[in-house]
């Protein structure tokens, strides 16, 4: 449940109708209950993460310049040329910083791939960007156990 749950707060257009305060709910319930580890949750996040960025991605690389006469796209022309911009100008930081806010976690990595971003590239940073979220996400199972146990 938890790399489903994981892929779907992350996966384009989904993702904004998913709250990882699911995820987070479920990771914290499986915890205190004791039904699986920290270690065991936060590889299952990755896992379910970079799937879902991986897919986004590249469904941003096969639309290219389609996704740009999109009736949604155009509805939205200025805030999507203003996301691009800041995805070209900051290129890799968009890729961490669209990890962590839930608003636009679903379609960075499809505006990356639009961009034109090379595959390792992303690929690579990434990787480091759903390590540092999943760990992130452990952390916070592991305080909110601690905060309800007093």
């Amino acid at each position: 449940m938890v790399p489903f749950l994981a892929f779907l707060e992350a996966f384009v257009g989904i993702g904004l109708f998913i709250s990882g305060a699911i995820l987070l709910s479920v990771c914290t319930v499986l915890y205190i209950e004791q039904l699986a580890s920290i270690q065991q949750m936060v590889m299952l996040a990755f896992c379910g993460a970079c799937l879902s960025d991986h897919y986004g991605y590249y469904i941003g690389r096969f639309l290219g310049p389609k996704f740009d006469r999109t009736n949604f796209v155009i509805k939205r022309a200025s805030v999507f040329k203003k996301a691009e911009q800041n995805i070209l100008k900051y290129g890799v930081s968009a890729i961490f910083v669209g990890r962590f806010l839930t608003p636009i976690r679903s379609l960075v990595p499809l505006l990356v791939g639009v961009s034109g971003m090379s595959r390792i590239k992303f690929t690579v940073n990434n990787f480091f960007a759903c390590a540092l979220w999943s760990t992130c996400l452990g952390l916070l199972v592991y305080g909110i156990d601690k905060l309800i146990g007093f």
